[in-house]
């Protein structure tokens, strides 16, 4: 099966699999774009969410714009995702290993749809970015319309390696737009820092409707080295065609809908926000990047495409959740040689960052905190790192509670880290009030992860649950009986963990041919006078 050329050959795949739905009607992208998606992510269990298309967009001044919108294409929810992956969800994480064993470089090509329209000079400045219906994404907080699908590329001035991230940008006239990334790791900030050594300005592309897994790789954070386009083109099994930027040295996907292209200087930074983000709270104005902008290109007729991000669940923390799961997988079997690790887990609800679970099959008491050295050396996020047994579901809240009450002593089983790398949208950590984590006005922030080994330190007897014979006895019964469909959770039959001695076994049988009075009898000769 052929990975998809353009975004739109994704929305006819994902309207075939019943998951876009189509507004028709006139829909105010300031003031009732974003809520109207945002509905499904507080009121719709994840299997039913879907991607929106607006085809009749307009703005609270009754501008009609030429652009339709799209929102949630990307991964509103777990199917979605895997439609964008072209495989199964069982297939994910496949499909990422085999993509970050086998990159594929970006095929250069001498023209693209998306240069088909090209906006430079006079024009740019009367109407650019203007043109774009970009929707507010927190309407009644937010400052301004911000781009939330933006994939920006820059590339290294040193080693000439390409960096692809995801990162907002604030509309903030025909030929400027901010670019916030959050913290000094991110692709951009490394590459602007480069460049301002240099005394250079840093060029800059933000692609906006690529395929998705253009999308997929700028949301997860590779090393420094990799060329996320040609991890891209791992996923997809074929290469990226990339052409040539008109205004500036730079190489975006061809089949793009739009992208905007510009520069970044190196001696002049600009406040942006306040913005809601996906810790769940809007963050603060912040002093950040800014991009001149010295073309627009797109297709004909174009289609604009945003994220729904900002409190969790969300597109973006699902996208993060799955791509972030599957690269820590690779770092903790592969390059650090763990191949007992069996998931991984953020949990969404999180921010797809607080809460990381690892699943082992432990084998060695010390397992656990090899993988606290190892996450602490990648440190991917999150202030609370779980480790569970092979037994434990890490994606069900209930199971990993379960296990961190009756598996783990605070006193012998946790330990806490300082972070060298903040998170700056946690207002945990310092009061928004004296500058926050991002630009705190007094001494420098303290951050910290909690390490937490929930496994079991020695054999257990079995879980209070019935055996699994008897249980799958009892579901039989259920269903001949009509009764209300089941949603089973593990677990729901109960296994032995080790310590169960044979005569408690034998009684658990004679209890089964209800012959519990011999039991009894047995208890006769285990009196004790008192």
């Amino acid at each position: 099966m052929t990975y998809y050329k353009d975004l739109r050959e994704h929305l006819q795949e994902l309207e075939r699999a019943g998951k876009l739905q189509r507004i028709t009607r006139p829909i105010n992208k300031d003031t009732e774009l974003q809520p109207l998606v945002r509905l499904q992510f507080r009121g719709l269990p994840e299997e039913m969410r879907k991607a929106f298309l607006f085809t009749d967009v307009t703005d609270s001044k009754g501008k009609r714009y030429a652009m339709p919108v799209v929102l949630g294409c990307a991964a509103a929810s777990a199917d979605i995702y895997a439609i964008g992956m072209r495989c199964s969800k069982e297939e994910i994480s496949a499909r990422w290993a085999r993509a970050q064993a086998n990159p594929i470089p970006p095929r250069l090509v001498s023209s693209g749809p998306v240069q088909e329209v090209v906006h430079i000079g006079e024009a740019l400045k009367r109407e650019g970015l203007a043109m774009l219906p970009v929707p507010i994404a927190t309407p009644g907080f937010d400052n301004a319309p911000y781009t939330s699908a933006s994939n920006w590329i820059t590339k290294d001035p040193e080693t000439g390696v390409r960096n692809v991230g995801n990162y907002r940008g604030q509309i903030k006239a025909p030929d400027r737009i901010g670019c916030f990334a959050q913290s000094p790791d991110q692709g951009v900030l490394v590459h602007w820092q480069k460049c301002k050594a240099k005394g250079i300005p840093l060029e800059a592309a933000a692609v906006i409707g690529a395929p998705p897994n253009i999308s997929y790789v700028a949301i997860t954070k590779f090393p420094p080295d990799v060329d996320e386009l040609a991890v891209a083109g791992g996923l997809a099994g074929e290469p990226v065609e990339v052409v040539k930027c008109k205004t500036v040295d730079l190489e975006v996907p061809a089949h793009a809908e739009i992208v905007i292209e510009g520069i970044i200087p190196t001696d002049q930074l600009e406040p942006e926000g306040p913005f809601g983000e996906f810790t769940g709270f809007m963050a603060s104005r912040a002093i950040t990047l800014f991009m001149e902008v010295t073309a627009i290109t797109h297709r004909r007729d174009a289609i604009y495409q945003g994220f729904v991000s900002q409190f969790p669940p969300s597109e973006s923390s699902k996208i993060r959740q799955i791509s972030w799961e599957q690269l820590m997988l690779k770092v903790l079997r592969v390059d650090r040689g763990l191949p007992n690790v069996l998931d991984v887990v953020f949990h969404e609800p999180t921010g797809s960052w607080g809460l990381c679970v690892i699943r082992i099959k432990k084998t060695d008491p010390g397992e656990p905190k090899k993988i606290f050295e190892a996450v602490a050396e990648r440190f991917w996020g999150g202030k609370m790192i779980v480790v569970v047994d092979e037994d434990i579901d890490p994606r069900d809240p209930e199971s990993v509670l379960w296990a961190m009450s009756f598996r783990m002593q605070p006193h012998r089983d946790v330990e806490i880290r300082d972070v060298a790398r903040i998170q700056p949208l946690d207002f945990s950590i310092v009061d928004p009030l004296i500058g926050g984590a991002r630009e705190p006005t007094g001494a420098k922030p303290r951050a910290s992860t909690l390490f937490v080994d929930a496994t079991m330190k020695w054999p257990y007897p079995p879980t209070s649950l019935p055996r699994q014979d008897v249980m799958e006895r009892a579901l039989k019964i259920w269903e001949e009986e009509g009764l209300s469909p089941l949603q089973l959770k593990h677990p729901w039959w109960g296994y032995p963990l080790g310590y169960w001695p044979d005569e408690d076994q034998e009684e658990a049988e004679l209890a089964l041919a209800s012959e519990f009075f011999k039991t009894g009898d047995r208890c006769l000769y285990g009196r004790r006078k008192v």
